[in-house]
């Protein structure tokens, strides 16, 4: 069987590159692996359809690019949900409109059964929600492309931590990763709570009010998204400090835990994975069972896309769960705006968001 994929939004992550991944030569010209429609491309029984854009030269570039008929090109993303049967839908514009776009795909005669929505979920806490609601109602998965969940090593080692315990009982991590929040470090703070299989209970924050995006996206300079950190506590009561302050040419993903059994270091930009066993008071190093070296840019995260597509595939036959639902992703999204909040009000934040500060909205690109 032959699945019908849509994507609204023709940018960099649907399938035409991103600054600081890809050829900067190549961007915004050709197509790139590591998208939404570079995933479709390699799954067997996903065929990429129709695409929709406000900007008719972007979209006609996409659509050249990967080879999606004319009809099947549509200024605006209603005319595309109106007029398309899908079986899947990506929605790949900017977070601030990530909500309309969701639940007008939701609640649409193209009728997904899978809508696959980039990071972060959304703009605020009550837009997530509102989301999630609408997928509910509307019988459809809702997959958050938190990409770090779709590839095989970071799965091995959340069975690690979570399912055998490996580091026993998690007391402190220590994370760092560069700015902006929104853009970049919502990758960090979701492999942190999907390690930790944990939710934050309270958030101090900081936020330095810089960003690396005007410049190297062109992009408006008047969003909320920028660098910064804090500490989170969660609700099983690891202490999480969290810096996402400094620019993508110094920053490094890193994330070091300590538990009762062991430490962990990750430092995902090096490729560098340590783990050390806890005996006898000594911590002794030793391989981490069944994974063969560490996570790296170049290998893991350009297979993340094609591993994604893959997994909606197997959603859509019905041989697979949702490995990022929107309940999980909102769990990232809600650290962020409680670093922000807590920056503005000089005050620790509780989790979950009491109902006016769901309503908070970050924006970004």
């Amino acid at each position: 069987m032959t699945y019908r994929a849509g994507i609204i939004g023709t940018g960099g992550i649907a399938g035409m590159g991103i600054l600081g991944m890809h050829d900067d030569s190549q961007i915004g010209k050709a197509k790139v692996r590591a998208s939404h429609a570079g995933g479709y491309d390699e799954t067997e029984d996903i065929e990429l359809v129709a695409v929709a854009d406000v900007d008719e030269a972007k979209l006609g570039r996409f659509g050249e690019a990967w080879d999606v008929p004319e009809a099947g090109r549509y200024i605006g993303h209603e005319a595309m949900l109106a007029n398309e049967d899908l079986d899947v839908v990506s929605v790949c514009t900017p977070s601030y409109l990530h909500a309309d776009h969701v639940i007008d795909a939701a609640r649409s005669a193209a009728d997904p059964d899978v809508i696959w929505c980039e990071k972060p979920i959304a703009s605020a806490v009550s837009d997530a929600e509102e989301m999630v609601a609408a997928c509910d109602e509307t019988a459809t998965e809702l997959v958050v492309n938190h990409s770090f969940r779709f590839t095989d090593k970071l799965r091995r080692l959340r069975d690690l931590l979570v399912e055998d315990e490996l580091l026993g009982d998690v007391r402190s991590v220590a994370t760092q990763f560069r700015m902006e929040l929104m853009r970049n470090s919502t990758h960090l703070l979701d492999t942190l709570v999907y390690l930790l299989d944990a939710r934050a209970d309270r958030v101090a924050g900081y936020v330095n009010g810089e960003n690396e995006a005007v410049e190297s996206l062109d992009a408006a300079a008047d969003v909320d998204d920028a660098g910064g950190g804090g500490f989170v506590v969660t609700d099983d009561g690891t202490f999480v400090t969290v810096d996402c302050t400094v620019p993508r040419e110094i920053s490094s993903m890193t994330l070091q835990f300590v538990g009762t059994e062991g430490k962990l270091y990750m430092n995902n930009d090096d490729g560098e994975w340590r783990y050390w066993r806890l005996e006898d008071g000594e911590h002794v190093e030793t391989d981490l069972p069944g994974i063969d070296g560490a996570w790296t840019w170049d290998e893991d995260y350009r297979n993340a896309f094609p591993n994604a597509a893959r997994h909606v595939e197997a959603m859509l036959r019905g041989d697979a769960e949702n490995p990022s639902t929107g309940e999980e992703a909102t769990r990232s999204l809600e650290i962020i705006v409680a670093l922000y909040v807590s920056e503005f009000t000089g005050g620790q934040v509780s989790v979950p968001l009491e109902r006016p500060l769901r309503d908070v909205e970050i924006t970004s690109w």
